[in-house]
């Protein structure tokens, strides 16, 4: 009878025994900490901000606030707002879109800790407004953008108290 294999397989199981998942409080706690940093930092690059029911015209296809957010919505809301943020040529919201991919990390391991498989949002399409309205308003789309994305992250972080559904 061959010994090795069975040891080896006991040696790795009693490494597996020892190494343990993150704990998902643990995620859930990083995921409202992320969220509170990137607030922080819209803070200090927003001068002024814009109330989320004023409606500015041509900036339709920035995100409002919505009232119940599931994970996959969070995650899909998260993808455009990475995606305006990154088609601005201003370097004040290079941090925050890298933010929001690491949030939206996060978003995704909360959602697999509840069987839930987010769909991706890796190939979203441009905004086809968004060329023209940059060239002709690149102040008040960054400035609409991260008000919007300031008042999204404050639902996601009151809803993630509540344990959202996918």
């Amino acid at each position: 009878m061959c010994w090795r294999p069975l040891c080896r397989f006991l040696w790795l199981w009693s490494y597996l025994s020892y190494v343990q998942a993150v704990p998902i409080q643990k995620v859930q706690d990083d995921t409202k900490t992320l969220i509170k940093t990137i607030v922080t930092r819209i803070n200090d690059i927003s001068h002024t901000s814009v109330s989320a029911k004023q409606r500015v015209t041509g900036l339709d296809f920035i995100p409002g606030l919505h009232p119940i957010l599931s994970l996959s919505k969070m995650d899909q809301t998260l993808a455009v707002y990475q995606q305006i943020l990154t088609s601005l040529p201003s370097q004040n919201v290079l941090q925050i879109a890298n933010d929001l991919e690491n949030l939206r990390d996060l978003l995704r391991l909360l959602a697999f800790s509840k069987s839930c498989s987010l769909p991706q949002t890796g190939g979203l399409q441009k905004p086809e407004s968004l060329d023209g309205v940059l060239e002709a308003s690149l102040y008040s789309t960054e400035v609409v953008a991260l008000s919007r994305l300031q008042g999204s992250l404050q639902e996601i972080l009151q809803q993630l108290d509540l344990s959202p559904e996918c």
